[in-house]
């Protein structure tokens, strides 16, 4: 087993080669590791279903993030495939100028180098990170958690050779041998070799990697998401809209846990809204006022509005006005992605402003907060912080921007 610096100073000499792939080479990467994972997927759902019969303790909501099946595995597939036709974006100029003098200024994108990825139950997430880091000209050690390690394992073992068959360092992907929970302090800490930290997971593991880290963070924090239904809301969009964002895949963070409703609609909207709902098994913890349209709601609690349920469950609550629809978001969503629904462009223009998450939806479901949907050729995360970028980080947000200037003999005067 190699040690943790060990990792990281091989992942370090490997970014100086993999900066300098060429877009042939990467892409190379990318059909191959899509035909590994195509031809091979019998044998990576049998080692998933070894995660499973091995974590049968987990939740509902967890044991959804680790299985792999064969149409999700077809869309791994796809995802890796859309990326190649996508531009390379290490060389790209955004912007250059030439000085009256001749010296030549531009601004040139370059990989960031060396990031570190922390995930915790969902193994599509190795792939996802191995395909994005590669075609921007990254390198990436991973650790993905102890519930899907047979997964990642095989994953793991075939992006290697994906990046051997493509003449690439195979050491340009690497999973973190050390399974000691301290091992991920120690990592993060290296920042002599390390340029960047991803953690994705429960609250519990951003802040202690956000703590403890001496490398820059990018986080991808829990979804608590809103929508947000206003009185100028056409019903049956808005009922259509909740009803996604919370079924669709309601273990996922961008999937919708509160939705607050204007006073003057509620009444044409809750009947039909609640009995789609319940018709999904939704548990719904419900506002005194929500809970005269159905005896089957629970009474909310506080905590409830500050709660990322990752399950067939959600908050309701009627609001009096659209500055207390606005309050509320304000104080409790983890800033990743909140909607609204109205027909009024002055409302929806506001609610664009007031509302400072990563993603603000109009007339859309949140479940739309996705790199793949966005046409970024899928994610590393989403982003909540307000450096470098925020929401889903896609191929050109693995990348930086460096200046290069190019004179002839120009000196400072």
């Amino acid at each position: 087993m190699k040690t943790v610096i060990e990792q990281a100073q091989i992942a370090k000499n490997a970014s100086h080669l993999m900066r300098k792939a060429t877009t042939e080479q990467k892409n190379t990467f990318l059909k191959v590791l899509a035909t590994l994972i195509e031809k091979n997927k019998d044998l990576i759902i049998a080692k998933n279903t070894k995660d499973l019969n091995e974590n049968q303790n987990i939740t509902p909501a967890m044991k959804k993030r680790l299985t792999l099946s064969e149409a999700g595995l077809a869309g791994i597939v796809s995802a890796i495939g859309s990326l190649v036709p996508m531009p390379d974006p290490v060389g790209v100029v955004v912007n250059e100028h030439i000085r009256e003098d001749g010296l030549k200024i531009s601004r040139v994108r370059a990989p960031i180098g060396v990031i570190v990825c922390i995930f915790e139950s969902r193994p599509n997430v190795i792939v996802d990170v191995a395909a994005l880091c590669i075609k921007s000209g990254n390198v990436a050690i991973v650790r993905g958690g102890k519930e899907a390690f047979h997964s990642n394992n095989i994953l793991l073992s075939y992006i290697q050779q994906a990046l051997q068959e493509s003449g690439l360092p195979q050491d340009g992907v690497q999973q973190l041998e050390d399974r000691r929970h301290e091992a991920i302090n120690e990592l993060i800490v290296l920042d002599q070799y390390i340029d960047l930290v991803i953690p994705r997971g429960r609250k519990e593991l951003i802040d202690s990697v956000t703590e403890h880290s001496k490398v820059p963070v990018i986080k991808h924090a829990r979804g608590l998401c809103h929508a947000y239904i206003d009185r100028d809301a056409d019903i049956e969009k808005a009922i259509d809209i909740v009803i996604n964002a919370k079924t669709s895949n309601p273990a996922t963070c961008n999937s919708v846990e509160t939705v607050l409703v204007h006073k003057d609609i509620a009444d044409s909207i809750m009947p039909k809204l609640l009995e789609k709902l319940f018709e999904k098994n939704v548990e719904v913890m419900g506002d005194e006022r929500t809970c005269t349209y159905s005896n089957k709601c629970r009474l909310a609690t506080e905590d409830d509005w500050d709660e990322e349920y990752l399950d067939l469950k959600v908050s309701i609550k009627i609001v009096d006005s659209y500055d207390e629809a606005i309050a509320h978001i304000s104080k409790y969503s983890s800033s990743l992605t909140d909607s609204i629904v109205s027909e009024n462009n002055e409302t929806t223009k506001n609610f664009q402003d007031d509302v400072d998450s990563a993603v603000v939806l109009v007339n859309a479901s949140n479940r739309l907060t996705d790199g793949e949907q966005f046409g970024l050729g899928g994610e590393i995360g989403i982003s909540t912080c307000r450096i470098h970028m925020r929401g889903p980080m896609g191929l050109e947000d693995m990348t930086v921007t460096k200046y290069v200037v190019v004179g002839d003999g120009h000196i400072r005067k």
